[in-house]
């Protein structure tokens, strides 16, 4: 299993800037464990509108390290995901879940220690009988995420990055993180962003 702890501990926002602002993952999140952050290859899961039966599918086909990602073809809030989901999956060695829909069951998943990112928290249940499909391309908060796609999960929402891009956005990440270091270490010392990036000079020519 690849470990992609650093591109967690790099985190969304970073990584979302370092890749030239592409991949952001632009929906509304619920992060039922605070404070946690995980990245992972993709396992892509399309259901049927209001319909669980291809999370139950896809169960079998999760690999340790797997982050994943529920969607259907109209999101509304509809529970795709409650504890004994969760469970299975925490089984089968998934990183993470991203849920483009609904998750219930709440406070239980929160103590599983699964971390789930979910747009809704609601009790309604889904149905388990349209076929939809797994591991095929996704569209999720105006990102496309193919399978093996690496998505990254942490207080701020989410991004995804293609796999052809990893090693170029993770250079370029550490590379921002580094500078952003230097730039907070002059920060606290007093110098300020306005003067550093010549941001007073954008304003005085604007007011002349």
């Amino acid at each position: 299993m690849t470990d992609f702890s650093e591109l967690a501990t790099l985190g969304v926002a970073t990584l979302y800037e370092a890749s030239g602002k592409a991949g952001l993952i632009d929906i509304p999140l619920h992060q039922l464990i605070g404070r946690s952050r995980v990245a992972g290859p993709a396992r892509t899961v399309r259901c049927g509108q209001d319909d669980n039966l291809m999370v139950h599918a896809a169960i079998e086909r999760i690999r340790p390290g797997d982050i994943v990602v529920l969607t259907m073809p109209e999101p509304r809030p509809i529970a795709l995901v409650g504890d004994l989901l969760a469970t299975q999956m925490i089984a089968a060695g998934a990183a993470g879940v991203l849920v483009d829909a609904a998750v219930r069951d709440a406070d239980d998943l929160a103590t599983l220690g699964l971390p789930i990112w979910a747009r809704w928290i609601r009790v309604r249940g889904a149905t388990k009988t349209v076929v939809g499909e797994l591991d095929g391309p996704i569209c999720v908060g105006g990102a496309t995420i193919a399978p093996g796609d690496i998505v990254v999960l942490d207080a701020d929402g989410a991004c995804a990055i293609a796999q052809a891009r990893v090693e170029e956005v993770t250079a370029a990440g550490r590379a921002r993180a580094a500078n952003e270091s230097r730039a907070r270490e002059r920060y606290a010392r007093g110098e300020r962003s306005y003067d550093i990036n010549n941001l007073r000079q954008v304003v005085t020519a604007t007011s002349a």
